[in-house]
């Protein structure tokens, strides 16, 4: 069956990391399958990065909408206006929305991909005008679409447990690891290219936006603890800024850390000498549904410890150590104790590429196509 796919890449031209990463790396590794499927892709053009968007071969048809991302979800979503995309985009097989939900459409079978329940299960970590609209959108686009793809199996527990979706909707497919990070860290550690940022000491690495859900303040507290006890590292927190992230800043002006924590926003290709000149990585977030900044860091070959809690020991299997996010001491005990710890480093710098080996954007977009051909088929 020859199929045309519609799609939505708004993400990838608005956002740089989270959701945005995910439509790009999956848009990139769709594109290297030559599979005879056609993509009708588009995204809400005004104020949106097109450079966000990979480039694409000519099956691939990229259109800008004439609106920006917040006029077509207060149209689509919110207002619920029954426009649909055929029009802008052209015919086509069947929609999929790498973010929560899909536009109206002419065409059956729509596919919707849910990455996350953070704001049912720590609503306090979002804004509260987000977390309104997201409780209205998602369980309805959740139940309105044919199929769903969950990334991992935390999400689909999740979707069913919350919004009574049956199983046999729900496909699990695991997110990736974008190119320039699955190198071992020798391979692509320099220097030089962290001196512009001031980096020259040894460090602990943290990488994610700055917002409440990544626990940053907990973070900042039980570096604290650490650097009481004389520890040499600094603390790299390589994110952008979110929502409600004010009281990270505040927090590191009234612990005294201003010269040993640096807040950054790095490129990706930047970012991976980060992971490979870090000591450790500690990835503290109170809630993921996946959470690719741990696994990149496993295939980077740096010693992590991540929370125990959601889809992170899912995706690390034993190649980290696990701590409670909720618990400062908890949190400063296992970055002390890969600090500490040859033997542990050792183990998990050897286990952490192995693991991440498991995870590709080749298979996530094999196993993308599997759910296309399987609904458009149903």
């Amino acid at each position: 069956m020859r199929l045309t796919v519609g799609f939505d890449a708004t993400a990838a031209a608005r956002q740089q990391a989270g959701i945005g990463r995910y439509t790009r790396e999956l848009l990139r590794a769709l594109s290297r399958i030559d599979d005879g499927i056609r993509y009708r892709v588009f995204y809400s053009g005004q104020g949106a990065d097109a450079s966000g968007i990979p480039p694409l071969p000519s099956r691939f048809r990229v259109r800008a909408l004439p609106v920006s991302d917040r006029v077509s979800n207060a149209v689509w979503h919110r207002a619920r206006v029954p426009i649909p995309i055929e029009p802008f985009i052209g015919r086509i097989s069947l929609f999929h929305s790498p973010d929560f939900a899909a536009p109206p459409t002419l065409a059956r079978p729509t596919v919707v991909t849910v990455h996350d329940l953070a704001f049912e299960r720590e609503p306090d970590c979002a804004v509260p005008s987000l977390r309104d609209y997201l409780r209205a959108v998602v369980p309805r686009a959740a139940r309105k679409a044919t199929h769903i793809i969950a990334v991992s199996e935390t999400t689909k527990r999740d979707i069913m447990e919350l919004y009574g979706i049956p199983e046999r909707k729900i496909t699990v497919v695991y997110e990736g690891i974008a190119p320039a990070l699955q190198e071992r860290p020798q391979s692509y550690v320099s220097r030089t290219m962290l001196a512009p940022y001031g980096i020259t000491d040894p460090y602990i690495l943290s990488v994610g936006t700055i917002e409440p859900r990544k626990n940053y303040v907990r973070l900042l507290e039980a570096y604290r603890i650490l650097a009481e006890r004389g520890i040499r590292q600094h603390l790299v927190i390589a994110g952008a800024p979110g929502w409600m992230y004010e009281p990270v800043f505040n927090r590191i002006r009234e612990l005294g850390l201003n010269d040993r924590v640096t807040l950054l926003r790095p490129s990706d290709e930047h970012l991976a000498a980060l992971y490979g000149g870090a000591d450790a990585f500690v990835y503290p977030s109170l809630y993921e549904g996946f959470g690719i900044p741990a696994l990149e860091a496993l295939a980077a070959g740096v010693p992590s410890a991540v929370t125990e809690r959601s889809a992170l020991p899912e995706v690390v299997g034993d190649a980290a150590i696990l701590l409670d996010p909720t618990d400062v001491e908890s949190i400063a005990h296992a970055i002390d104790l890969i600090l500490a710890d040859k033997h542990l480093r050792e183990r998990l710098r050897e286990a952490g590429p192995a693991r991440a080996a498991a995870f590709s954007w080749a298979r996530a977009a094999d196993e993308t196509i599997a759910v296309y051909r399987a609904v458009a088929g149903a």
